[in-house]
């Protein structure tokens, strides 16, 4: 049984309909019991870094959390749930995260001027045309065969919604880039934690090829 920690933000259902989509259990849960019984468990998000903390912290989730992860059991960190997992975030100030994983979340730099046009992001795109929050379809490099990422090519499509990136003080823990603008981490592979700043419930088939594999990583 997979569980989706509720932490009053996200796209938690959606995220519940792509693992039964692909015939896996999954619960939306905030008990810590539930989550230590899980055999996977999944940290969604959408919404401001300090916000997500806060909620974190008022459910009593941060212990279940470090707890899960610790237990060696599969974690998935979709978007926010990603950038949760890292030391501390830029977002309206610099605020703690789980620190988890040693880095920060940064913002992407605002567009710049016509300089800049030779940049671009995948689709060709210059740079200072590009906007923030970067949001839409946007293409993984692989640079690492993470167990969910299995059957996903360089060059495969993903959806993004997003104005804030990793930047892993440990480079060997990203599995692919992307870029807008700027490379940045797109999703990251340590042991038993696969994360993603894409979100894979919204990604069609290609991105519920993520959540099933996740489902099936033992």
């Amino acid at each position: 049984m997979i569980a989706i920690i509720d932490y009053g933000m996200g796209n938690l259902r959606s995220v519940q309909k792509a693992f039964e989509a692909v015939g896996h259990q999954a619960v939306v849960t905030r008990e810590s019991h539930v989550i230590a019984d899980a055999s996977h468990v999944v940290l969604p998000g959408v919404g401001a870094f300090a916000d997500c903390m806060a909620n974190l912290q008022q459910y009593g989730l941060i212990e279940p959390i470090r707890k899960a992860i610790a237990s060696g059991k599969p974690f998935l960190g979709i978007c926010l749930g990603l950038q949760l997992l890292f030391t501390e975030s830029e977002e309206f100030g610099l605020h703690k995260g789980l620190d988890i994983v040693p880095g920060r979340v940064k913002r992407f730099p605002p567009p710049r001027g016509p300089e800049s046009a030779a940049a671009s992001d995948t689709s060709g795109k210059p740079a200072a045309c590009l906007k923030v929050p970067h949001m839409g379809w946007n293409a993984l490099s692989v640079t690492r065969p993470a167990p969910p990422l299995r059957g996903i090519e360089t060059g495969a499509y993903f959806y993004f919604v997003h104005s804030y990136y990793v930047e892993p003080q440990e480079p060997s823990v990203v599995c692919s880039v992307t870029e807008y603008g700027v490379p940045f981490a797109s999703s990251i592979w340590r042991e038993n934690i696969f994360a993603c700043q894409f979100h894979p419930e919204k990604s069609q088939t290609v991105g519920l090829s993520i959540i099933r594999n996740f489902g099936q990583w033992q």
